[in-house]
């Protein structure tokens, strides 16, 4: 059987730029930074004590009191960029349609701030005082499972957990699900809330995060010499994929079509990437020969650019490895520049900024990219959006353990 087309048509955002696809995307299009100092808890003991956090979302403006004290904030952020995506997509779920529908989510790290709140009242109060409510407020399929309760679909619910791939690999997994005719439509994208003082303390030990505690919104520089580290972020970007027949049956809208999907492992350490970038070069390969096209189709690259070292060095070298004469005619942007790095919920947010940027024809900014390094000399869109004509684009995950996963989504052409 051939493989069926697979369309883009709902697209939600919560993220450190706003609560809502519009409020982000306009922010991130006019290069407003998410990132602040930290508020959520007393991080001035911390190496890093700025984050890009959420700061416009009320719980009680989407949940009754009683489940917005039992759903961690990483459901909480799933639940409703799922929402919003399904209603963008104007998609109606029933029983003629609901066994059709999946949910296929990403997360890296569950409910950290929920596990960390349990351990305190453990080791306060004993294990009699641990809330019942514990353990399905922490695991990480929990957005998936409260998703597909809320919106009534009854095929796969499934839950992803790697790392920093975790979301585009969940996007990912859905192209496959709709292409091989498993399913019709499925809900996807990636969420993550972790800015809590295990946390925060955790990655800074790696010494990941950031330092550059007097300037927050300069602080996530992907590309640039001067930077020196991630920002810890958190939100959720959830899409709706649908296979296209089904979508132009109900006149739905379509930002992109996804061609391709691919993933590798690096085989070569916890948390660094090969110096090549042979890992992350391989996936590029294998989600373009996924989509059937050559590497000079490429357009634009939204970078998984996280701003440490070594990552942006290894993917650049990745690009050119894949890419080779052509790397120095693609546009390739960082939005981590803006949004933070979200974690598991990544690569949600950048799925839907690249199907974004192909339905708007107008790629995102590279922020604070002001003395580029040496060895990263390719065309990151510094500083101001710009308008161009993307045909194909692809977006970049990489995370802890070596798992790669890109994904590959063109303008749509009926």
């Amino acid at each position: 059987m051939a493989q069926r087309r697979v369309v883009v048509t709902g697209i939600g955002l919560v993220t450190p730029l706003g609560t809502g696809t519009e409020k982000t995307w306009n922010n991130l299009l006019n290069g407003v930074s998410g990132v602040a100092p930290i508020t959520r808890f007393d991080a001035s003991g911390m190496a890093s004590q700025i984050a890009a956090e959420v700061k416009d979302f009320v719980p009680l403006d989407h949940f009754d009191k009683k489940s917005a004290r039992h759903l961690d904030y990483f459901v909480q952020y799933g639940i409703v960029a799922a929402r919003m995506a399904v209603e963008d997509s104007t998609l109606t779920i029933n029983s003629s349609n609901c066994d059709r529908v999946g949910v296929i989510t990403g997360c890296g790290m569950g409910g950290l701030p929920t596990i960390e709140k349990n351990h305190s009242v453990y080791l306060d109060r004993g294990a009699k005082r641990i809330s019942p409510f514990f353990i399905p407020m922490a695991i990480p399929n929990m957005p998936s499972g409260h998703i597909s309760m809320q919106i009534g679909s009854k095929g796969p619910n499934l839950s992803l957990s790697t790392a920093c791939s975790a979301g585009t690999h969940a996007v990912g997994e859905a192209f496959h699900s709709i292409a091989r005719g498993s399913t019709d439509v499925v809900v996807t994208g990636g969420t993550e809330s972790v800015i809590c003082p295990l946390g925060v303390g955790g990655f800074a030990s790696m010494k990941a995060l950031s330092t550059r505690n007097d300037d927050p919104e300069k602080a996530s520089r992907p590309f640039d010499k001067d930077r020196d580290g991630f920002l810890i972020a958190e939100g959720a970007g959830m899409l709706v994929l649908e296979e296209l027949e089904h979508a132009l049956s109900r006149g739905a809208t379509i930002y992109a079509e996804m061609v391709g999907a691919g993933a590798s492992s690096d085989a070569y350490h916890i948390a660094a990437p090969p110096e090549d970038g042979n890992g992350a070069a391989r996936c590029m390969q294998n989600a373009l020969d996924s989509a059937g096209i050559q590497a000079a189709d490429i357009d634009y690259v939204n970078a998984h650019g996280t701003s440490t070292p070594l990552n942006d060095r290894c993917e650049t070298a990745a690009i050119k490895s894949v890419f080779g004469e052509h790397a120095a005619k693609l546009a390739i942007s960082s939005t981590k520049s803006m949004t933070g790095h979200a974690l598991g919920a990544a690569g949600g947010l950048e799925a839907a900024f690249t199907a974004m940027s192909i339905k708007e024809q107008i790629a995102p900014p590279t922020m604070n990219l002001e003395t580029p390094s040496p060895e990263c000399d390719l065309d990151y869109i510094p500083n101001v959006a710009r308008k161009m004509d993307i045909n194909y684009a692809i977006s970049n995950s990489f995370g802890f353990g070596g798992t790669n996963g890109v994904i590959v989504m063109k303008r749509f052409s009926a």
